[in-house]
Formats: C-alpha cells, structure tokens, sequence
C-alpha cells in the first residue's frame, strides 16, 4: 500500500478509536463531535457550509448530525442579519464541559502520535508542514489563474497570459472583434 494513504488511513482510525469512549459515553456520532470541536476550536468558521467546505464532510452528513447537536442543546442556531439564507452556529453552555473533554482527548492523541520523537525531530516536522503549507498556497494560487482563464481568446485572457509571461517581451497579437 501507498504509504502516504496508509498513514492517512492510520490516522482517521486512531483518532477514531481515541474519540469512541467519549462519544459512546455522551451517545454522539464521532461526525457530531468533529463538527462540534470543529466549530468551537475554529471560531473564523461559523456555518453548516463552511463545515461542508472546509471538512470536506457531504451537506447531507453536516445537515443530520447539526440538527442532532441542536437538538441535545449543544448548538444553537442564529440568523444572519441581512442574509436570510444564512444561519450560525453556536456553541451552547452545555457544549462546553463536551468541548473541554474532547480538546484533551485531541491533546492526549497528538502526544501519543509524537511519542518517541524528540523536540528536534518535532521542530522540524512542524517547520517542514509551514514549508509544505507554503507551497501548497502558491500551488492554489497558481491554479486560480488557469481557472478564472476563458476558453476562448478574449482581452481578458490576453491580460492573464501578459501576467504569466511578464518576462517575455514580444506580445501576441490582440484579436479583433468585428
């Protein structure tokens, strides 16, 4: 097996298995919890769709197990002023002792994913993701202009091929629109 999918695949089910007695003793669905911990330890992200977005979770599965969390008193919903397609989510009183436990379970799973390694060894691996983060961020940008270009010739992407050649001296003839 790959053992980069290998790895990915280690890491969901020793999660998994590291939450399962809190979410059996508090009769959640591990996607509850995630979407509960999720909203509480990202306060920039506030909606079902940035769960969808951003988890990469289906809107049916994000859908199902908000209206849970609502409903056992974890979640709140609120109205968005001036947007009435929107709503926020919000953690109540009672999720509170939930979200305590479940960061120390987070805490105690990523301990135990750095056990024998030592602060070197945990420096550069975290120096390494900022530089592979990094990376990534220009790869998506780079790839943002190949998708905001039009299929056909247009002045806007002659703009776009003008950026991406900035060094290139000779232009390419402009069409003309008749």
């Amino acid at each position: 097996m790959n053992p980069s999918l290998e790895f990915s695949q280690k890491f969901v089910v020793g999660y998994n298995a590291a939450c399962k007695p809190l979410c059996q003793e508090l009769k959640l669905p591990q996607t509850a919890l995630d979407i509960l911990l999720f909203l509480v330890n990202n306060p920039e992200y506030k909606t079902a769709s940035d769960i969808v977005e951003v988890r990469k979770l289906k809107a049916n599965l994000v859908s199902v197990n908000v209206d849970r969390l609502v409903q056992e008193g974890y979640l709140r919903r609120e109205a968005v002023a001036g947007d009435r397609r929107k709503t926020l989510l919000i953690g109540t009183e009672k999720a509170r002792s939930v979200v305590e436990r479940g960061r120390e379970v987070q805490n105690r799973f990523l301990e135990r994913l750095l056990d024998h390694t030592d602060e070197a060894q945990r420096a550069a691996f975290f120096a390494t993701l900022e530089t592979m983060s990094k990376n990534l961020d220009a790869i998506i940008e780079l790839s943002l202009i190949h998708i905001s270009e039009p299929t056909r010739r247009t002045p806007i992407s002659y703009a776009v091929f003008c950026l991406k050649k900035k060094k290139d001296t000779k232009k390419p003839d402009m069409p003309s629109y008749a």
